[in-house]
């Protein structure tokens, strides 16, 4: 059997790409990143399959859209069993091995992962009659508990240690060890450094609450910049994702954007520790493939909005690096590519066949600087609401009872216009809609 490579999969969450130095942000502090991306291949038109975590998720593992895999929306999790690329690389002799954050929400809490070694969610499960069955009850937050409000986290941004920053924390380092053991296993000299290893270290910054270390903030206070957009009229570009819009105070929109800095910048730290760490037990970071990304972005108080579950590239497009630079020499892609491209990419790099029925495009061609023949679509879905990005121009749907929406990236990078109507998109817009039709969109 040829030798596999090694990979890396490091992976944030709601962590917007122009919060990054690679992407010209000059005041956030990202040298790890930065540095991946210089030696890397970077996708600066990656989207996320859709805005919100759960089927963000489990869509990008499973290489399908949600109408496909079935996490159409928050709470949806793959079937138990479900193919995901975890389980497609443990089929082929890796040792696939999580750390962090996966956010399944259903009874198969590994799905495929042959290892967790800092789950962030434990489950006792059983077999019944050839079923999975979970031990426990779905139940409804009683009155002043769940989720706050956009208005709250803002309002309680700042200077704290709240428990994604523990996580985080517990979860780089339950990465470390596992690395030390897999390597070296110093006291029973039994390594399985013989077998490919797919290392997934999931975080959960920089995700709202919206709270980092004294330093961090008080060095971005002064420096951020601050969003205080209105919302458009549109019925649904005008929601939010969590309460009534955000009402707050400047004061206050600086200091929750400032705390999510701060926790970009403590995600970019523990990922250069995780490195550190593979290069003390003598591994090559130019042999391993090295991949960064996240589930959506941050809305960030754009067009007065807050939080995810938008279609604007505030919430919709994600950051996308991939390093691997015995193969691969450094570029930039601007072609449309989605998270569930991951899926036939990650096995097309490794030399594993890929599964049918995917909704996934090898991203090889377009890191080698071959972009003939490539489908410039990409595709994003949250319950019965659809965006297609085709070329520079984004259409969203939302229902039969919705006004479409149609903006022209190129001419409108802010996405303040709807074009939707303007002769010169007639053409574009038939596509457009022929090709929603053709996802089951159209009718209801």
């Amino acid at each position: 059997m040829t030798e596999r490579p090694n990979i890396l999969f490091l992976m944030s969450d709601e962590h917007r790409p122009d919060v990054t130095g690679f992407e010209g942000n000059g005041v956030v502090r990202t040298p790890v990143l930065d540095e991946l991306a210089r030696t890397g291949v970077v996708f600066r038109n990656a989207y996320t399959p859709s805005p919100i975590c759960v089927p963000g998720r489990q869509c990008m593992m499973s290489g399908q859209f949600p109408s496909a895999c079935g996490a159409r929306g928050y709470g949806q999790d793959l079937p138990p069993f479900h193919m995901t690329f975890a389980r497609r690389f443990a089929q082929y002799a890796y040792q696939t091995v999580c750390s962090g954050k996966l956010h399944h929400m259903g009874v198969d809490q590994m799905q495929g992962w042959t290892k967790r070694v800092s789950p962030d969610c434990e489950v006792a499960v059983h077999f019944v009659e050839g079923r999975v069955e979970a031990e426990f009850e779905r139940y409804r937050p009683q009155a002043g508990t769940g989720k706050w409000s956009n208005q709250k986290e803002i309002e309680r941004a700042g200077i704290s240690v709240g428990q994604s920053q523990l996580g985080d924390a517990r979860a780089t380092q339950a990465a470390i060890d596992f690395l030390e053991k897999h390597f070296c296993d110093a006291a029973y000299d039994r390594p399985l450094s013989h077998r490919p290893l797919l290392l997934k270290l999931s975080l959960v910054q920089p995700h709202y609450p919206f709270l980092t270390d004294r330093e961090k903030f008080t060095h971005y206070l002064n420096r951020v910049p601050v969003c205080d957009e209105t919302v458009c009229d549109h019925p649904r570009l005008s929601r939010t994702q969590a309460g009534p819009l955000v009402q707050a105070s400047i004061r206050d929109k600086r200091r929750a954007t400032a705390a999510y800095y701060g926790m970009i910048e403590q995600v970019d730290s523990h990922y250069g520790d995780l490195m550190r760490a593979l290069e003390h037990v003598a591994q090559n970071l130019d042999d391993w493939i090295i991949v960064y990304t996240s589930d959506h972005g941050e809305m960030l108080g754009q067009h007065g909005i807050w939080e995810k579950t938008q279609y604007y590239e505030g919430s919709v497009r994600v950051p996308l690096v991939i390093r691997w630079p015995r193969r691969f020499a450094p570029r930039v892609v601007e072609e449309n590519v989605n998270l569930c491209d991951l899926f036939s990419t990650l096995c097309d790099l490794a030399g594993i066949v890929t599964p049918d029925g995917l909704d996934s495009r090898s991203l090889v061609p377009l890191m080698n600087g071959e972009n003939a023949g490539w489908d410039n679509e990409t595709v994003s879905q949250l319950g019965h609401e659809l965006m297609i990005k085709r070329d520079a121009l984004k259409y969203l749907w939302f229902g039969p009872d919705v006004p479409e929406v149609l903006f022209d990236l190129a001419s409108d990078p802010g996405e303040c216009r709807n074009v939707l109507d303007d002769a010169r998109h007639a053409e574009p817009l038939a596509r457009f809609c022929r090709r929603r039709d053709e996802l089951g969109f159209g009718v209801f």
